[in-house]
């Protein structure tokens, strides 16, 4: 997953999370007995995007640090592409001279293709590297 942030037409990569597994583990606490019981005491800064309630597993994540200094380069931003569930590929509206002129078909949830995963990850791996 990446959470992306759009300032003044730019776009920039905030961080990137990997879902490493949904299995309970010793930090999710102990497994509910009642209804009454939380489901996993261990993540109750979860809760409030409902998980706790609805019997959803709790996720381990690895991600990088959140920052707002990597830019996604004007020429990738004409390129990412996204697939929606009935497998049709769209890309961003609104792309000019490399800036995003409106971020509103940014906003949402959105599963990348392969081939774009690939370049907003070669993004995140060379603005780690140390110059």
């Amino acid at each position: 997953m990446y959470a992306l942030h759009v300032n003044r037409c730019e776009v920039f990569v905030v961080s990137r999370m990997r879902v490493i597994d949904m299995e309970r583990r010793e930090c999710c606490g102990t497994e509910a007995v009642t209804w009454e019981d939380p489901a996993y005491p261990g993540h109750e800064a979860w809760s409030m995007l409902g998980a706790g309630g609805c019997g959803a597993a709790a996720v381990h994540v690895d991600a990088t640090p959140v920052r707002f200094d990597v830019p996604v380069p004007g020429e990738l931003l004409a390129r990412l592409m996204w697939r929606n569930r009935r497998g049709r590929t769209r890309g961003l509206k609104y792309v000019a001279d490399g800036r995003l002129e409106r971020s509103i078909s940014l906003q949402g949830f959105y599963r990348l293709t392969p081939e774009s995963a690939d370049e907003l990850a070669a993004v995140v791996r060379d603005s780690s590297e140390c110059p």
